[in-house]
């Protein structure tokens, strides 16, 4: 936490909730209206990157809109991203449906979601690039509310809700307070 902060204004570190509308292409793709305001630690890249940094100054109750450029965003659309894969190499025990998503493994052991966009007899087309990749973002954002972000918080590099931890630990219990070594939130 920034010893100079006064809880008036984003900066990194705090606790933003944030109402939000995003448009894409001219149609809403998301909004937080009818729900709760998103809540993310500034500074820390929990959301798109173009986004975070026009936020930095605004206080409570600010509007702004941004046009946040498809590489500040989800990225430029990359067509190496798609794979084909040989049929036969797709594991039985997925369905062939368009539309679904499947964990594959790079070859350098990253493990990534891509979404089947379609099959035929022989091959199955994955694709890796993340559905608004390559898209201009326009975002309509209103601050709703700062607070400092907790020292665990911080750690976690993500925001708790009502003080709880929400990592999921390696004993397999969601938000556990086990105190096993293994246990990934520090509990």
């Amino acid at each position: 936490m920034n010893p100079t902060s006064n809880l008036n204004k984003v900066e990194k570190d705090l606790v933003v909730s944030m109402d939000y509308s995003l448009t894409v292409d001219g149609e809403m793709v998301d909004s937080s209206d009818g729900t709760e305001p998103i809540e993310f630690i500034q500074g820390f890249g929990n959301i798109v990157p173009g986004l975070e940094k026009e936020l930095y100054g605004m206080a409570i109750g600010d509007k702004k809109s941004v046009l946040v450029p498809a590489a500040e965003g989800y990225g430029i659309y990359d067509p190496e991203a798609v794979l084909k894969v040989d049929r036969t190499e797709f594991p039985e025990d997925i369905p062939l449906e368009k539309g679904i998503e499947v964990s594959i493994q790079s070859e350098d052991g990253e493990v990534m979601v891509a979404v089947l966009e379609e099959f035929d007899s022989k091959t199955v087309t994955l694709n890796g690039n993340h559905p608004l990749a390559g898209k201009d973002l326009n975002f309509e954002v209103t601050i709703a509310g700062l607070r400092e972000a907790t020292a665990e918080e911080i750690e976690h590099g993500h925001v708790h809700s009502e003080d709880e931890c929400d990592c999921d630990c390696d004993c397999g219990e969601e938000d556990c307070d086990c105190e096993d070594d293994n246990c990934n939130c520090g509990h």
